[in-house]
């Protein structure tokens, strides 16, 4: 971010075009695609879902913090519903693969949306990412008793 210019023969730091809690500019409308693929990346903190081309470029992406829920509503499958809901209004989307991450409680309300919106869906694919037995476990606590 570039530094505010003080005028000559002040000493007070002026402040140009800067503005606090305010969003510069609207999201821009998201191209309207027909076919896709659809992330839902559902975390025990929120749910995020992105549209994107069959290609794998990023159309559109809305989360539960984006749509108006804070804090430990943005985890709740409601929150989940209403994302993928708003996700697959603005694009318009007639058919899609769907790729769950994630063992959210949204994940489950996403696909549910997803479903009853009407777009019709070539496969649902679990890309949650599973280790074949990875990072080593810390030690075992030990826990010294008071013997009197």
């Amino acid at each position: 971010m570039a530094k505010a210019i003080p005028k000559i023969g002040s000493r007070k730091k002026v402040r140009i075009g800067l503005r606090r809690n305010a969003r510069f500019s609207l999201r821009k409308s998201a191209r309207r695609i027909t076919k896709g693929v659809i992330h839902v990346q559902a975390s025990f903190n929120n749910t995020i879902i992105t549209v994107t081309d069959p290609q794998g470029r990023v159309v559109f992406w809305s989360s539960a913090g984006t749509c108006g829920f804070k804090s430990s509503r943005k985890a709740s499958p409601y929150a989940g519903q209403r994302t993928a809901v708003d996700a697959i209004r603005t694009v318009g989307l007639q058919r899609a693969e769907v790729m769950v991450k994630g063992a959210g409680s949204g994940r489950d309300a996403a696909l549910r949306a997803i479903t009853k919106s009407g777009v019709r869906l070539s496969c649902i694919r679990d890309v949650t990412p599973m280790p074949h037995n990875g990072c080593r476990p810390p030690k075992k606590r030990r826990l010294v008793l008071n013997q009197e």
